[in-house]
Parts: C-alpha cells; sequence; structure tokens
C-alpha cells in the first residue's frame, strides 16, 4: 500500500469505508458469481456489508452485454454462453484471465458514473505500469489497449459495468495468460480489426500473483480505499 507520502489528493472517488479484498483459490462458475455479486449489491446498499474487490478466474465461457450483438458470437456451441445485465458487447472469460469484480458504493464516491469507468481504467493501466506495459485508452472502443513493436493495436483488458441503485458491479478482466485462439469464437467487444492480447503474449512472464499485487498497490491510485 502507498506509504503516507505517497498518498493521492482526495477526489470525487473517495470513500471513507474501507474496502475488502477477497481473492478465489479456483475457478468460479459465473451463474455463481453472478449472484454472489447481487448478494453483496444488496447488502452494500443496505450498509450491512463493506464495499468488496473480488478477484477470480472463471472457466471457459463467453458472456453477453446488453449490446450483444448475436453475428458476433462465431461459435455458439463452443463454450456456454451467458447473458449479462453489463454494459457491452460479448466478452470472453477463462482460466489465465484476472477478472476483478468491483462491487463500490459510487453514489458514496461521487455518484459520477463516467468518472467510474474512468478510474476502472486508470487503474488498469497503472497495474499494467508495473510490468512496463503501456495500457492506452482508445476513442470509440471499450477496454485497455497496447500498441505491439510493428504498430498493430491489440485487447489486454476489458471492462463492462452494472450498476444497481449506484452500487457497482461486474467490472473488469485482465488477460494475464488465457488461451487466446478461445477469443475466436466471438468478435470481442464487436471489434474485428484489431487483435487481442495477454502479458505473456507480450513476452512478460507474469503470474497471477504478481498482478494481483499490483492491482492491490495500485488500487488508492485511482480509488480511495
Amino acid at each position: 500500500m502507498p506509504t503516507a507520502a505517497s498518498q493521492p489528493q482526495k477526489s470525487a472517488l473517495d470513500s471513507p469505508k474501507a474496502v475488502e479484498w477477497r481473492i478465489a483459490d479456483a475457478l468460479v462458475d459465473y451463474p455463481e458469481a453472478v449472484a454472489e455479486m447481487e448478494s453483496r449489491v444488496a447488502a452494500i446498499r443496505a450498509e450491512t456489508a463493506p464495499e468488496l474487490i473480488w478477484l477470480l478466474e472463471h472457466p471457459p465461457l463467453y458472456t453477453a452485454g446488453t449490446s450483444a450483438e448475436a453475428t458476433d458470437l462465431l461459435t455458439p456451441e463452443r463454450f456456454p454462453v451467458y447473458r449479462s445485465g453489463r454494459g457491452g458487447q460479448y466478452t470472453y472469460h477463462g482460466p489465465g484471465q484476472r477478472v476483478a469484480y468491483v462491487m463500490l458504493d459510487v453514489k458514496q464516491r461521487g455518484g459520477d458514473v463516467r468518472a467510474y469507468v474512468h478510474a476502472l481504467e486508470d487503474w488498469v493501466i497503472r497495474a499494467l505500469g508495473r510490468f512496463n506495459v503501456r495500457g492506452e485508452r482508445r476513442a470509440g472502443r471499450v477496454g485497455i489497449w497496447v500498441v505491439r513493436g510493428d504498430g498493430k493495436e491489440e485487447k489486454i483488458a476489458a471492462i463492462g459495468v452494472r450498476m444497481r441503485k449506484w452500487v457497482s458491479y461486474h467490472g473488469l478482466a485482465i488477460n494475464v495468460d488465457p488461451d487466446l485462439d478461445h477469443f475466436s469464437g466471438i468478435v470481442p467487444c464487436g471489434i474485428q480489426e484489431h487483435g487481442v492480447t495477454s502479458l505473456n503474449a507480450l513476452g512478460l512472464p507474469v503470474t497471477m500473483e504478481d498482478l494481483d499485487v499490483a492491482l492491490r498497490d495500485t488500487f488508492a491510485e485511482s480509488f480511495k480505499d
């Protein structure tokens, strides 16, 4: 965690409440994760549980956001497909990908959804920076992107958010070392002209535990912990 001297200035996304962190030690089925998130969101709204960052991996699956186009699901029989209330289009989740489900009281953190999404993006960019990876936003494209040596742009992290009475859930997914061929069953986030990459595909032997440390260490730079 940052020292007192390195604490960021207070922002509109600050909260006086401590955030709980949880790391799943086994693959978590998607319906189980959704049920757990919905239960926790209700508890946060009722002020009977603290905000939560839940880090996990899923078995191979596809999720369809609220803007998903049926034609973007290229191999519907390949993996289970789940309809999701999060924003966005089709996304792949699977082993080797760190999913961070982020359950925060956005109302208490300024009540600005755009600022919240911007903070999620900033968090991913800062965490990737710990491995000397320059993650970037792109206008009109959801997620975080990297530019390869040949100038090719590839997606390394997806972001999809849902709100229930100002409490967030769903969140983000960062590719550490997933099977990138599994993304070929969809048009990821509806974008055909750019590929998908991972930390390991970039030549970085980053482990899931390494990324978890980076996420924990950089969280307070984007959100007051």
